[in-house]
């Protein structure tokens, strides 16, 4: 049965308790006890001062109603300790008296506050509807961790058709709202493919594939192939960190600020690989981004004529180099993410291509598809991989698109997948 007057000492709580009410009074407010026993709610009246006999029992508290007044200093000092180890285990806090200032340091306050965090201020202030209001929605989220029921909060039936006729109009504009913002992501995801290379340099040695694949409607994803002129082709895949909006703005940074080559006068330098990342990282870093954006990169430059490759990675995945009857091989090479220091440095590797063999590029979205690092064995080439790997390269990026859309996957893990591939033809 709920105890009205104040718990005596000796008693130890068994069973989980809706309510406890701590003061420095004598009993409870006759208007709150009415109330928690119209709803049926169990509830305990405890001694400020005993609290440190039930501190070990916190999970057998819903909320706690704190009912105080006239403290003295000691008594604040104890408070505030009481308030904190409360919140510390997510027990919610109905502060009925004047709110003492005090300075509670707390694991979700990002600093010592002038006052407590009381949801009330004095009892006149706060009408028994809007408390009852309070206490249950405290008890849904604490029951919801113990997976316990909770009856919802139910207003008096002359303010229910008030309720309802605002509840129906904020239903209207959050409609309104999802609706538009829907449309600026879908025109925001078009506007990101534009960025996009709408035509791949293929030729009678050189074939290319791609596959681009969001998990939202902007990607965190970019890649480029570009003809810098006629003996050279420059083409990279870069991440930015995260899947959404933010990382979606920096890949269009990206995209601007890569730079492959300069013009001098009427004539022109190609800059190397290398040169390429460190100016690349050099303008994000000193741009100064909010949020601590960063990205990772992979940037190669093919000489259409010899068929010789030179890249240079910033924090990307490695690229794989695909060849008739061979193993796929990882092009290993060192390099930092993109973004953060200034002044890191990044080196480059040339490898000769021959008819044949295949490169692909891929975000880190991908790897479940492509393999994984073993701590004993290195990195593993996935069953999936290994059954595509052999075909030609559009096959091959098609036919991993087709299981990067099938896969069954927790929203929650969702990434953005991309894959940039060439293929020398014989």
């Amino acid at each position: 049965m709920p105890k009205t007057a104040l718990m005596n000492t000796t008693e130890i709580m068994k069973d989980f308790t809706d309510v406890l009410y701590l003061t420095n009074k004598k009993q409870m407010l006759p208007e709150i006890r009415l109330l928690l026993k119209q709803k049926k709610l169990s509830f305990l009246v405890l001694s400020l001062d005993k609290f440190p006999q039930i501190i070990h029992q916190l999970d057998l508290i819903g909320t706690v109603i704190i009912d105080i007044e006239n403290l003295e200093i000691l008594q604040q000092q104890n408070l505030a300790k009481i308030i904190e180890s409360l919140e510390i285990n997510n027990i919610g806090i109905l502060l009925l008296n004047n709110r003492v200032k005090l300075p509670v340091k707390s694991f979700s306050l990002a600093s010592p506050q002038v006052k407590s965090f009381s949801l009330a201020t004095t009892m006149e202030s706060v009408s028994i509807d809007k408390l009852w209001m309070r206490i249950s929605v405290n008890l849904a989220y604490r029951k919801k961790d113990f997976a316990m029921a909770v009856k919802p909060a139910m207003p008096p039936a002359h303010t229910r058709n008030s309720y309802k006729n605002k509840l129906a109009e904020q239903l209207d504009i959050t409609g309104t709202l999802v609706e538009n913002l829907t449309d600026q992501l879908h025109m925001a995801g078009l506007v990101q493919r534009d960025f996009l290379p709408s035509k791949l340099p293929n030729t009678d040695r050189i074939q290319w594939a791609a596959a681009f694949l969001p998990a939202e409607w902007v990607s965190g994803d970019i890649y480029d192939i570009v003809r810098i002129d006629e003996q050279h082709i420059g083409f990279y895949l870069a991440d930015a960190v995260g899947h959404a909006m933010p990382a979606a703005l920096l890949t269009i940074f990206i995209k601007q600020a890569l730079v492959m080559r300069e013009t001098i006068a009427e004539s022109y330098r190609i800059f190397s690989p290398m040169e390429v990342i460190s100016n690349l990282n050099k303008r994000m870093a000193g741009q100064k981004l909010s949020g601590y954006q960063f990205a990772t990169c992979c940037y190669c430059m093919l000489n259409v004529k010899t068929l010789q490759l030179t890249y240079v990675r910033a924090g990307h995945p490695y690229p794989i180099l695909i060849r008739p009857e061979k193993q796929p091989m990882q092009l290993e090479i060192r390099g930092s993410l993109l973004g953060i220091f200034e002044q890191a440095e990044y080196a480059q590797q040339t490898i000769q291509l021959y008819p044949g063999d295949k490169l692909l590029l891929y975000s880190d979205g991908a790897e479940s598809f492509i393999g994984g690092f073993d701590c004993l064995a290195g990195f593993n080439f996935s069953d999936e991989f290994h059954k595509i790997k052999d075909l030609p390269i559009v096959d091959m990026i098609n036919k991993f698109n087709t299981l990067a859309r099938n896969q069954k996957v927790n929203p929650s893990q969702l990434d953005d997948i991309t894959i940039v591939g060439l293929e020398i033809l014989s």
